[in-house]
């Protein structure tokens, strides 16, 4: 049984929203967590081989000129998938950064064998009274410490990584277990919100 707490949180900063329109990564930043405890990390930016717009610019903070001597994205993509082998997944919208690894990796056709989770969707059924459930305002609900910039890349998923472990200390509160599957992340994410209180009693109970 992989247990949630011991897997890798991702974000992807990238030129665009969609892969399929031909946008690219710029920077991938990544937390191991074993246990709960953060045991390394990765952060590269990366040169999409154009320049990015000012929009991109200004909401990352990365600019044309910290790209222009990064390493291209098949060199640092390749680094990341020896980094992640293994290992499951997790982001924040993680449908987002799963296009962009995917797309990323199919361009030098490696691939990876770790299972996806997202952090948003547990948050919103987890989380329902929060103001809304971008990271940076569940960091604030749950009273994380934070100090950095939100949309870099390295930082959201150090934040992520907090965030996903606060869940899991709550979800383990609420069901009297220790142990928090890594299946039991993920079958919360796809349980309709309000059918999240009786999918967690069951568990309890263990009659699921």
């Amino acid at each position: 049984m992989s247990n949630a707490n011991s897997l890798i949180i991702l974000d992807f900063e990238t030129t665009g929203l969609s892969p399929d329109q031909g946008d690219r990564a710029i920077e991938i930043g990544a937390v191991k967590l074993e246990n709960g405890e953060v045991v390394d990390q990765f952060q590269e930016l990366m040169n999409p081989g154009r320049p990015v717009s000012g929009f991109i610019e200004d909401y990352t903070g990365i600019t044309n000129a910290m790209l222009r001597d990064a390493a291209p994205c098949k060199d640092v993509m390749a680094r990341f998938a020896e980094f992640i082998r293994g290992e499951n997944l997790v982001a924040h919208n993680a449908s987002f950064d799963k296009r962009f690894l995917d797309a990323e990796l199919q361009r030098i056709s490696l691939d990876y064998s770790g299972q996806f989770a997202c952090s948003l969707l547990v948050s919103r059924r987890i989380y329902q009274t929060a103001p809304n459930h971008k990271l940076g305002t569940l960091v604030k609900y749950k009273g994380i410490q934070s100090s950095g910039s939100f949309h870099r890349a390295l930082y959201d998923s150090q934040m992520t990584a907090q965030l996903w472990l606060a869940i899991i200390d709550d979800i383990q509160h609420q069901t009297g277990h220790t142990q928090t599957p890594f299946t039991l992340m993920q079958k919360i994410a796809k349980t309709p919100k309000n059918k999240v209180t009786e999918f967690i009693g069951k568990y309890s109970s263990a009659k699921i």
